[in-house]
């Protein structure tokens, strides 16, 4: 359960090799309506979603066995520290993981989990392949270490989700002015929260921290700080590169 498109792009993208088919639900109600007429065998879900939280999902799940029918849910949140994933594993998460996550920790991750179902599939490694040109060293070295870190050294991977990635930054930018305009200090909130993780993903460190800031001042409601470092983190994201 993902309401971030690029979040989501990049599970599935993650999980494509995987013989596993991937429904991305964007709020607790329409995972919940899902999986009244469906059977998930896991549950990968964030824990910041407009409306209720995905705490709020486990609690759920907890209460009504029958929806989740066994499967395990894995949390996938950014600020996760060991109070919060005691909380999480309290209220019946499998496991918790760090975002944003590299790919082969989450393949691993899923491929643990659905050990069971995957047993008779042995699917070929996918092919590494090597970094292209930058724009200038510095670029390409964070490019590079992006892609060892969270695409396990693969370019085309990176640059698959790195094409969705500046195709919906677009839309973040429209939704983020939306936003500001309407005071709605939550959903700006929510924004900063799940760009830092994408820009980090995508080895824009200083972006990241840029939307690591803004989800800060949103949190305490710091107007000013909040229109500064989303002006600045616009103009970022729509800049040509």
């Amino acid at each position: 359960m993902e309401d971030d498109p690029s979040v989501a792009r990049f599970v599935e993208m993650a999980l494509d090799r995987l013989p596993v088919s991937v429904h991305v639900c964007p709020c607790v109600e329409s995972a919940l309506a899902w999986l009244k007429a469906n059977r998930a065998a896991l549950v990968i879900t964030d824990l910041m979603m407009p409306g209720e939280s995905g705490v709020g999902l486990l609690h759920r799940l907890q209460a009504t066995p029958a929806l989740a029918a066994g499967a395990r849910v894995v949390v996938l949140s950014a600020g996760l520290d060991h109070a919060v994933r005691q909380d999480l594993l309290d209220c019946g998460a499998w496991r918790a993981l760090d975002k944003p996550v590299a790919v082969a920790v989450l393949e691993g991750c899923v491929r643990e989990a659905l050990a069971d179902h995957l047993a008779a599939a042995a699917p070929a490694e996918p092919p590494i392949h090597t970094v292209d040109g930058a724009q200038d060293a510095a670029s390409a070295d964070a490019v590079q270490a992006a892609i060892r870190e969270y695409f396990g050294g693969d370019s085309v991977l990176f640059h698959q989700y790195r094409t969705a990635c500046l195709a919906q930054f677009v839309r973040d930018a429209a939704d983020g002015e939306r936003a500001l305009q309407t005071a709605d200090l939550k959903a700006l909130r929510r924004l900063g929260h799940s760009l830092a993780g994408v820009l980090r993903a995508l080895g824009r460190a200083e972006d990241a921290a840029l939307a690591r800031l803004m989800e800060e001042a949103a949190l305490q409601g710091r107007a000013d700080a909040l229109r500064g470092h989303w002006g600045l983190l616009r103009e970022r994201l729509l800049a040509p590169r």
